[in-house]
């Protein structure tokens, strides 16, 4: 029996998401194997980081035999990536407990901060990019564009830097270090929170406003849009009802990649403020070589940066008009 066109293009896009799948993963353990190379190359370890300069040779290897640092390389990546598989990522040196223990405790303030830098961003992104579509080569329309390009060339830290100055010392009007405690009510967390998610959400917002004004722009100039027009429509109702169900493939592709920015982002933002998240564990698993610790969270963000990625390649595809009608 002959199989259908739409079977055989289902099968194909079955294909197609299969084949991201596994390049993603292959990806994911390259980039496991990096991280543990990078991390083995960083000078000193965890035994002399404990013991101190003043530590004799023979104290810094019995304590690197005893944490096991004295193993061949390649032995130790079996044992940590197999580790990994089964949720096990290993003991902390520094802490003597489980990694995943350490991890637990830091990763809500972390989906705390990305989770309302995303309520935040992807609203107003969406809602700019669309009147600035609407405008297009007005007033507005190039100061918004002058405006996203500068916050596309500013790096996350001096906007952030800028928002301490301001906010915190120029105004007071916020605290400089972030600290969330279980005991604070929602408004000492908000008022802690304010400028984490004030500066990543202004880095985040600007490429994503950009891609969403060029998706509109590019759905208006269609035959469509002018039908519409001619036949009375509001140019309000002809963007939402009509231009925006078909510019939104390409839109949800821009507010993935824009989002897989956060986990990079939150590194910078984190450490400035001060923030207890994964991102500032990470940076103090640096300083005291503690590489479980290190390797672990570096898999977290790294994962988490594919997860968006690959999102976004899979709308892309999906919302594909040759792809979609199987």
């Amino acid at each position: 029996m002959v199989p259908s066109p739409a079977r055989g293009r289902a099968r194909m896009l079955a294909g197609m998401i299969l084949a991201r799948l596994g390049a993603a993963l292959l990806t994911l353990f390259l980039v496991a194997v990096v991280i543990f190379t990078i991390s083995q190359l960083l000078p000193g370890d965890a035994a002399q980081e404990a013991l101190g300069q003043s530590a004799t040779p023979e104290q810094v290897a019995a304590l690197r035999h005893e944490m096991g640092l004295d193993r061949p390389a390649y032995i130790r990546f079996q044992s940590w990536a197999m580790g990994l598989l089964s949720g096990d990522a290993g003991q902390s040196l520094v802490a003597n407990m489980p990694v995943g223990d350490i991890i637990r405790q830091r990763l809500p303030n972390t989906l705390l901060l990305a989770g309302i830098t995303t309520l935040v961003a992807v609203p107003l992104a969406l809602l700019i990019g669309i009147v600035s579509a609407m405008r297009r080569n007005g007033r507005l329309d190039r100061a918004l564009n002058l405006a996203t390009l500068s916050l596309v060339a500013l790096p996350e830290f001096l906007v952030a830097t800028i928002a301490v100055l301001v906010f915190a010392l120029k105004l007071q009007w916020l605290p400089s270090i972030s600290m969330i405690v279980d005991t604070a009510d929602w408004r000492d967390t908000a008022r802690a929170l304010a400028m984490p998610v004030a500066s990543l959400a202004v880095v985040v917002m600007a490429q994503m406003i950009r891609m969403t004004r060029s998706a509109i722009v590019d759905q208006l100039d269609r035959p469509y849009v002018e039908m519409a027009t001619l036949k009375g429509v509001s140019p309000p109702r002809i963007v939402l009802v009509h231009v925006l169900p078909n510019a939104l493939g390409p839109i949800l592709n821009a507010v993935a990649l824009s989002l897989s920015y956060l986990f990079g982002g939150a590194i910078v933002v984190e450490t400035i403020f001060n923030f207890p998240g994964l991102a500032s564990l990470m940076v103090n698993a640096v300083t005291s070589r503690d590489m479980p610790l290190l390797q672990a969270c570096a898999m977290i963000f790294c994962a988490a940066y594919l997860v968006m990625v690959l999102t976004a390649d899979l709308v892309a595809i999906l919302t594909n008009p040759r792809l979609r009608a199987a």
